[in-house]
């Protein structure tokens, strides 16, 4: 390159991390991930050591950070915060450990080694053992008085322990916000209609630059401390694991996964460690702190212009990763579900190579407001599936198009719909759509539906697989010639499979309306239809208005129903099922007399010995009972078998009459 290329991209490198500065520091928004900006870092720092010639005052390889808000007080770091070298691989450990162990003329040395908190770095200054300030990092010699936050958190003492403490000490650390507390947060911001946080550490920064320390007494923050700056009156101890200890005894939070290792294996086998366990802690991390630790071989270390010698942060893989987004794909599950999967660039985040992302649904998308051809923020912890956690506005070229979700299934070009207030979208073609094709023959066939007694998952899978059936009713055309051709499929086992398709046959209206597999129509639902309308026509046909009517049934079980109906696909299954010979006693309309339960609601519970919990259910029903699955102040009765639970004690708590079984089969007799 000329010497003008050099100045340009230098320049440009400059100017871009600056925004990026801006973004991360002043506003607490960033835009990009850490191992983006750790690559455009990387490339100026090479770019000034080749061409020293060239380096300016305000380059950010001169100081640590950005300028601090202006609407705090400005806070002076007697003993500057500096940031730490990174290490990316085993090799870079084992180099930095070389430069240590000849700068101070060892063969081993003993490392402190702890958990890099993806947090807030703050300083806390006690005098006395009170905490009277509290700032930020902020550029490293000038932060942010952030006091009354900082006392709001309660992991931060106001008042040291004991008496040993010196008369003036700076203590540092990491104010976080642990993963459940985020949740938590995050959940509350979308019930409020309030954007979500990008990341726990946003979330925390966010928080305690709030003006207003009630805001941020209301957030979930937390504090481990790591070192210690200014200390005046008395020596600490000569180990910094030593010192971490003594600051514990006074108090303070220190990380419990942190220990002394010994040399570069020590620090490898701890990263292990760490990485293996790395998603089941409380708090996010993103890698590793060694420092050396006699205080001693510290000093003899020093610093250079950005960071000590002493210490260095082993980087985990990254978990975020910027990429773009080249098409949104559509995937139907077994359920009908209609799942936005964001089709990437290839990126390695999170120690793969990520090309996939679920977008979960239509919300996500508009809350996103992520475009074909956006640059997107990838995210991937441990098994987790990667998501896109954020667009990147700014590199947004021309108008790319809004997506919707399409209005029929792309598997079978049934309808798609959305029912009440829920985000997931549905196939509403359950009987025919190929998608679902296996999920919907195993609910057909389970024992609370048409109970086909040997017609197990696996030999779904297989008839589905053998494209032996391609809906419910082609069951009911299988005969022992082709199921002996099945693996693991003998004669006599054929056989009764027949047999117990055929006696499936007769059935009873409810058990085939559940087993269509209506959206959220369950068992005490469609007994409550077939009860109402007593015939499959008068459901079938059936508007708002007449389910409305019907008792418990509200607009989204109505809206279910009717769409379930209205799908041309739907309706001849239907049909073929009938043809095919299944039938039900025809129910008559029952009066007052021989429903003396009507408007009863019991639970049942534990087991009962002279007959099963649904054969119970469905008695109740028959004689106008509700049967609920939990006990509640409009409980009238709670049927208590052997191993009852917590049903019986809260039945008990609340003055609901409870049967044993014998009181219940008398009644039931009555």
């Amino acid at each position: 390159m000329s010497s003008k290329q050099i100045q340009q991209r230098l320049n440009a490198l400059r100017d871009e991390i600056n925004a990026h500065n801006y973004l991360y520091y002043v506003l607490d928004n960033p835009e990009i991930p850490d191992s983006e900006y750790d690559r455009l870092l990387g490339e100026l720092s090479d770019l000034e050591q080749q061409y020293p010639e060239f380096i300016t005052a305000d380059s950010p390889t001169q100081r640590v950070g950005s300028t601090p808000l202006d609407s705090f007080a400005e806070v002076k770091h007697e003993i500057p915060m500096l940031s730490l070298g990174n290490a990316f691989s085993d090799q870079d450990m084992e180099d930095f450990d070389r430069r240590v162990r000849e700068a101070v003329n060892k063969d081993n040395v003993d490392y402190a080694a702890e958990p890099k908190l993806d947090g807030l770095a703050i300083s806390l200054l006690y005098k006395d053992g009170i905490l009277v300030r509290a700032a930020t990092r902020g550029d490293g010699r000038t932060g942010e008085d952030v006091t009354l936050n900082i006392r709001t958190i309660e992991a931060i003492p106001l008042k040291l322990r004991g008496q040993d403490f010196p008369p003036v000490i700076e203590v540092r650390g990491e104010v976080v916000m642990p993963k459940a507390g985020f949740a938590k947060l995050n959940q509350q911001q979308l019930e409020k209609g309030d954007k979500p946080f990008v990341n726990p550490r946003n979330a925390a920064a966010g928080s305690l630059r709030q003006l207003d320390p009630k805001i941020t007494a209301t957030r979930p923050l937390s504090f481990y401390c790591y070192g210690v700056g200014l200390v005046e009156g008395i020596a600490l101890p000569k180990k910094h694991s030593q010192v971490m200890e003594k600051l514990k005894s006074w108090g303070l939070k220190i990380n419990s996964e942190s220990q002394v290792v010994k040399g570069s294996k020590g620090c490898l086998a701890y990263y292990t460690k760490l990485a293996a366990k790395r998603n089941n802690l409380p708090d996010e991390i993103d890698g590793i702190v060694y420092k050396v630790d006699d205080v001693e071989d510290q000093n003899i270390l020093g610093f250079v212009s950005r960071a000590p010698r002493w210490a260095i942060a082993r980087k985990f893989p990254a978990q975020e990763e910027m990429t773009k987004l080249l098409a949104i794909d559509i995937q139907v599950g077994r359920t009908g579900a209609l799942t936005p999967v964001a089709r990437l660039q290839p990126v390695f985040v999170g120690g793969v190579t990520v090309s996939n992302a679920t977008l979960h649904n239509q919300d996500e998308i508009d809350r996103l407001d992520a475009r074909i051809g956006d640059y997107v923020i990838v995210r991937r912890a441990g098994d987790v599936i990667p998501q896109i956690v954020s667009v990147v506005q700014s590199r947004r070229e021309g108008k790319p198009r809004r997506f919707h979700l399409p209005a029929t299934c792309p598997v079978c070009g049934s309808e798609t719909a959305r029912f009440g207030d829920e985000a997931v979208t549905f196939c509403t073609g359950g009987l025919y759509c190929e998608a679902q094709r296996k999920e919907a023959i195993k609910h057909f066939a389970s024992r609370r539906a048409m109970n086909i007694d040997g017609l197990g998952d696996k030999l779904v899978e297989q008839l589905v697989d053998e494209g032996l059936i391609h809906t419910i009713a082609d069951l009911y055309h299988l005969d022992v010639e082709r199921l002996i051709r099945l693996d693991r499929m003998a004669e006599k086992s054929a056989k009764n499979l027949i047999n117990s398709l055929e006696k499936s046959k007769s059935t009873t209206l409810a058990r085939f309306v559940f087993a269509l597999g209506i959206h959220s129509i369950g068992e005490t639902t469609a007994q409550t239809l077939a009860n109402h309308f007593l015939s499959l026509d008068n459901i079938m046909s059936a508007d708002e208005e007449q389910l409305l009517a019907v008792p418990d049934i509200g607009p989204i079980v109505a809206e279910n129903v009717i769409t379930f109906f209205k799908q041309e696909h739907n309706l001849e299954v239907v049909e073929q099922l009938l043809s095919a010979g299944i039938i039900w006693p025809k129910i008559e309309k029952k009066s007052a007399a021989q429903q003396p339960l009507a408007g009863k609601i019991f639970v049942v519970t534990g087991t009962l010995e002279t007959m099963g919990r649904n054969e119970a259910k469905a008695a109740l029903q028959e004689l106008g009972a509700k049967v609920s699955g939990s006990v509640s102040k409009k409980t009238d009765y709670v049927v208590v078998g052997e191993n009852p639970g917590s049903k019986a004690s809260k039945a008990e708590e609340l003055g609901i009459t409870l049967l044993d079984e014998k009181a219940f089969t008398e009644l039931l007799a009555q």
